[in-house]
């Protein structure tokens, strides 16, 4: 990665998760996420089942392809005019061929959209990693590329997220109690948060959007996780939560996945189906807040960011704490073992 700030980007690359589009896609894709991972073989088993309860096909690839349609048009609109290409890591596109494409197209220094908006191992450094293993593959002509800044206080990434939320406060129709606020966000282990400020950021997005609407009684907590039991990993889990919540007699809780900005298999399967059947079990009117997703607000984020690289522009930022670093740090993030 070029540690130096360039204006002549020529292209731009959405960088992603990646998965499965069908059946025979979904043991070869969790295989591809889970190589070095100490997951027991029956946690990938139980994962497998909930990509064959929708046929095998994950959202998060359409969601991609809606969200660079998006953003072709409104760069074309608005400017600037930049090609955009797409490389996951996990699954096809994979960056490992488009890298090369991009070497072929004579794609000499691009920018890279991450689709996390928080720093982590797993959604910050390991896709630095991936890139440069991309670029690897590609070889001599292989383009610099430069990613986008952690984008979790953004202001319009706040309101995209607010206003998702709104949306959610109104379908939760008439309430009987002071209405809950809960953000989730992928669980990762406690050796790993350690060394990096995703809890920090991802409270700190919360804080924002529950004040943005204007909600006091909010919590962060987690969803998804996949290690051992034996491993310390972020919590309380959603589930825990809603029962902790029920205990003290709360009936009405919007859920808000703002960990996440589209809403992808673990979206789906944890809290549209986990989350909501619990909450009916239990008598919680339960409603779940859409992502970011292709909001337009979100998509003229990451034209804002584009354009702030491109132009050397003050970053925009909403709380205290400023804007993320645009270079990490050598030792940023990384999983203490």
């Amino acid at each position: 990665m070029s540690t130096e700030l360039h204006n002549n980007y020529d292209a731009l690359l959405l960088v992603s998760f990646g998965g499965p589009e069908g059946m025979d896609d979904v043991i070869p894709f969790l295989e591809n996420v889970l190589r070095g991972r100490n997951v027991p073989h029956e946690r990938m088993l139980q994962v497998a089942h909930h990509y064959e309860m929708f046929g095998g096909v994950s959202p998060i690839n359409e969601q991609n392809r809606n969200l660079i349609a998006a953003l072709k048009k409104e760069l074309e609109t608005n400017g600037p005019s930049l090609p955009i290409y797409w490389g996951n890591r996990n699954w096809h596109p994979l960056l490992t061929d488009t890298l090369p494409k991009m070497a072929n197209d004579g794609v000499k220094h691009a920018l890279a959209f991450v689709t996390s908006a928080y720093s982590s191992f797993s959604s910050c450094r390991q896709y630095l990693q991936n890139i440069t293993d991309a670029r690897s593959v590609a070889g001599a002509a292989a383009p610099e590329i430069d990613k986008l800044r952690a984008f979790y206080n953004h202001p319009l990434f706040i309101e995209a997220n607010a206003e998702q939320t709104r949306l959610a406060l109104n379908d939760l129709g008439p309430t009987s109690s002071a209405v809950h606020l809960v953000f989730t966000a992928h669980s990762i282990p406690n050796s790993m948060a350690l060394n990096c400020a995703y809890a920090f950021q991802l409270n700190e997005a919360g804080r924002l959007v529950a004040e943005t609407v204007g909600i006091s009684n909010w919590k962060l907590v987690y969803q998804s996780r996949s290690g051992p039991p034996s491993q310390p990993w972020l919590g309380p889990d959603v589930c825990d939560y809603l029962k902790e919540l029920k205990h003290r007699g709360v009936s009405d809780v919007v859920v808000a996945p703002i960990g996440f900005i589209s809403d992808h298999m673990e979206v789906i399967y944890d809290l549209d189906v986990e989350a909501k059947q619990l909450a009916h079990e239990i008598g919680i009117n339960l409603q779940r807040a859409a992502t970011a997703g292709t909001h337009p607000l979100f998509v003229k984020m990451i034209r804002e960011l584009i354009l702030e690289r491109m132009n050397d522009t003050t970053p925009r930022y909403l709380g205290h704490h400023g804007a993320s670093h645009d270079v990490c740090d050598p030792l940023c993030c990384l999983p203490k073992t």
